[in-house]
């Protein structure tokens, strides 16, 4: 039995793109399965993605990463590939990227962008793209060149096991520490990064949406490092209050007294917040544990990617319990 593959491309006002995005999915990957989700366009997205032959599913909450949160929900398949829908990124290349998904057996293969023309990126994209990953890489590991890549193929127990919180543009950030934080197996294939065609406007928005992906990862430090990121809060609130007691410590020790009451009880105060803060970081780091392990099992529910899905039954038939 063959392996079910899908496409999901989420899209927003993309008329001028979305038909030769379908159609080079379709070149590329005939066998699969297209999804085009629409996430509330008010032009003619739907219609030309009917006309390029794709199954086109609605989602009026806005924000990519709503629309992927159901098309995870929904979908059924061994390897499920994800792209946006302006034609920015080299559809052809989506056969390579899932063969390479079975060889792996891979759980995730980003296509990490190659830009191909200077005006691919808007302005300060590309830095602000390097500094998040960069921050991203520092705080959970180096296996990552292109986070916010939107052209990505997973296995079937990495969607089936991968919560999707996030609402907007931030979701690539999630897939990439989800992948990180449980050290799933990921590869990455370099990707042509091209100018949208004309007609099509981006709808990302460079501060606001790097705000939002900051404060993401920020989050996710506080989640999956908690004794990191609570050491940290720990180390500031223990140097102010050093910087305010040592003066009244010297001065104790040379005349006996403390003329600065107030001054001392704030000292002492934030020291026996900071002490209370890293306790709280280590109990959580606890909790932290408990599920990873929790989402790990969820993962190990699901076979690897194969090519062969035959085995799968007999697998679960051999691990059944015995009637007798």
């Amino acid at each position: 039995m063959n392996p079910a593959i899908a496409c999901v491309v989420p899209c927003y006002n993309e008329e001028a793109a979305i038909g030769k995005v379908v159609r080079d999915l379709r070149a590329s990957l005939p066998e699969a399965v297209i999804y085009v989700y629409d996430n509330a366009s008010t032009d003619g997205t739907v219609a030309e993605a009917l006309k390029a032959g794709a199954v086109v599913r609605h989602e009026l909450r806005k924000g990519k990463g709503n629309v992927i949160r159901r098309a995870f929900a929904d979908i059924e398949a061994d390897a499920l590939l994800i792209i946006d829908g302006d034609d920015t990124y080299d559809a052809s290349r989506a056969r390579e990227m899932v063969e390479l998904l079975f060889e792996g057996p891979y759980d995730q293969i980003v296509g990490a962008r190659r830009e191909i023309v200077e005006t691919a990126y808007r302005a300060g994209h590309a830095v602000g793209n390097k500094m998040l990953t960069g921050t991203v890489r520092s705080l959970f590991g180096n296996d990552v060149t292109d986070m916010l890549s939107g052209y990505r193929v997973f296995s079937r127990r990495y969607i089936k096991s991968f919560p999707a919180l996030s609402h907007e543009f931030e979701t690539e950030t999630e897939m990439t520490v989800h992948s990180l934080s449980l050290r799933l197996p990921t590869a990455e294939i370099e990707v042509d990064f091209k100018d949208r065609p004309a007609g099509s406007v981006s709808k990302l928005r460079t501060y606001r949406d790097g705000w939002r992906i900051l404060k993401l990862i920020l989050g996710l430090a506080r989640r999956q490092r908690p004794s990191l990121y609570h050491s940290v809060v720990a180390s500031l609130l223990a140097l102010v209050s050093l910087i305010l007691g040592a003066p009244l410590v010297s001065e104790f020790i040379e005349t006996g007294t403390v003329p600065r009451l107030p001054t001392a009880v704030l000292s002492a105060s934030i020291m026996i917040i900071a002490v209370l803060v890293l306790l709280v970081g280590y109990i959580l780091e606890s909790f932290m544990h408990m599920r990873q392990e929790q989402a790990r099992l969820a993962h190990l529910r699901y076979p690897a990617p194969t090519r062969d899905t035959d085995f799968v039954p007999d697998m679960l038939h051999q691990n059944a319990p015995n009637p007798s």
